[in-house]
């Protein structure tokens, strides 16, 4: 990190970040929040965090620890100025942390280069694999966050085709778009056999990418117009299998040569991971096409791309009051659509169309009240409810807790996002508990 200008604190035994005085006028703060989690999807508590600036990793500035959800504190760290992000420049717009995780009982992580925008909370996830008792090993992965699409130097993307022909035989093997509940990455371009799979599930596979692909720090009509786009494309190669048929054993690739940028490990931007969790079921299509939309694009300032979406292009047209749909009609034409899959994969049951609220009652109801009470065994803040079919007070003031917990807007009322986060989870204890 360039000129971070830190000054360390000591008092009451506690090393934390503090910026010069006069720096103020230019430094500004982003915010950090670990979660810690086991396979399932179970909290760690108790872990320990420990954050050093990647230019002096021995000196630890900030230790936090976990709570029963599994999660840290959140905390204020410094960050480059706003303006960095706001157009392309040759300063980097992200301060960089270092991350090492410790928890008894597990093998220990580290996370290289979390990446920490000004104005904007991030959530930095890490799994912790129990440590078998004769192993006698203390650490675990090491995960290395490499720089952002729009800062580092990347290849552009290979153009294809929006829309793949259908005649091809075996081109197109699914009869209808469904929404997937997991994705195989292959961290490398399709022809290095020597990269790993690894498999994402869906949801955290789109946040992970637009965190890499583009800034939180913009407009939000701008980041719902990329997310449309990263979401579409994604369906692409699920609906057509196409990497499949080409015998290759893996959904989509981490290259932006051929895909999107995923980055094994990184941290997740909440306005971003919000987003994606409000439109994940929708993609983009233009009339008498079944296959969602190949959106293609490119950062429109190092690299051009006619026809295809600019992100620095969609950031300027957010900043100009434009929405989403409006942003993907400049670049793709009027006769781009917003499309919902007919089925999500992975989940005991679909999203019912309508939101749960105070005096809902039936069957769906229920549904929620039942996974809760499930979900509540391992996170043990979420109070339990009467499974009786009734939106009460209670079953409101759980879903508030869940929501508090998994960086959900606080609502008590069980919309999409959290209709389909509270499946996930659900889906994720009791498979870990049946093994």
């Amino acid at each position: 990190m360039n000129n971070p200008n830190f000054l360390r604190n000591n008092s009451e035994g506690e090393n934390r970040f503090r910026v010069y005085p006069t720096q103020m006028e230019t430094q500004s703060l982003g915010r950090l929040q670990v979660r810690c989690t086991a396979p399932g999807e179970a909290p760690i508590e108790n872990a320990t965090i420990s954050i050093s600036l990647p230019s002096d990793p021995s000196v630890t500035y900030e230790q936090l620890r976990t709570d029963s959800s599994g999660l840290s504190q959140e905390i204020e760290l410094p960050a480059p100025p706003f303006d960095y992000s706001q157009a392309p420049s040759m300063s980097q717009p992200y301060s960089e942390y270092n991350l090492t995780i410790s928890a008894e009982g597990y093998d220990g992580a580290a996370v290289s280069g979390v990446q920490i925008l000004p104005d904007t909370p991030a959530e930095q996830i890490v799994s912790l694999l129990p440590t078998p008792e004769a192993s006698g090993r203390t650490q675990g992965e090491l995960f290395v966050i490499g720089p952002h699409t729009l800062y580092g130097d990347y290849p552009p993307k290979i153009p294809e085709d929006e829309i793949k022909p259908t005649s091809e035989t075996g081109e197109i093997v699914l009869s209808r778009v469904v929404v997937p509940e997991y994705v195989i990455v292959h961290d490398g371009p399709p022809t290095d056999p020597s990269a790993a799979n690894h498999w994402v599930l869906f949801r955290d596979y789109i946040k992970n990418v637009a965190s890499s692909e583009i800034y939180a720090t913009w407009p939000e009509q701008t980041i719902y117009a990329n997310i449309y786009a990263i979401l579409s494309f994604t369906l692409n190669r699920v609906y057509t299998e196409w990497y499949r048929n080409q015998g290759y054993n893996f959904t989509i690739t981490s290259s932006t040569a051929f895909d999107h940028k995923w980055i094994r490990g990184r941290n997740i931007y909440t306005n971003i991971g919000l987003a994606v969790d409000n439109i994940f079921v929708n993609y983009l299509s233009r009339p008498n096409v079944r296959q969602p939309i190949l959106t293609q694009y490119c950062d429109g300032n190092r690299t051009s791309c006619p026809n295809w979406m600019t992100q620095w292009g969609s950031k300027n047209l957010g900043d100009q009051g434009y929405t989403a749909i409006q942003i993907l009609r400049n670049f793709y034409g009027r006769d781009m659509y917003i499309n919902t899959a007919v089925q999500v994969s992975g989940v005991p049951q679909s999203w019912p169309g309508y939101n749960l609220n105070i005096g809902a009652t039936g069957d769906n109801v229920r549904t929620i009240q039942t996974q809760l009470n499930r979900i509540a065994q391992v996170y043990t803040a979420i109070p339990t409810i009467a499974v009786d079919g009734i939106y009460g007070l209670q079953s409101a003031a759980a879903v508030r807790s869940f929501q508090q917990i998994f960086d959900l807007p606080v609502t008590g009322i069980v919309d999409l996002a959290t209709w389909y986060k509270i499946s996930q989870l659900y889906v994720a204890v009791t498979r870990i508990a049946e093994l």
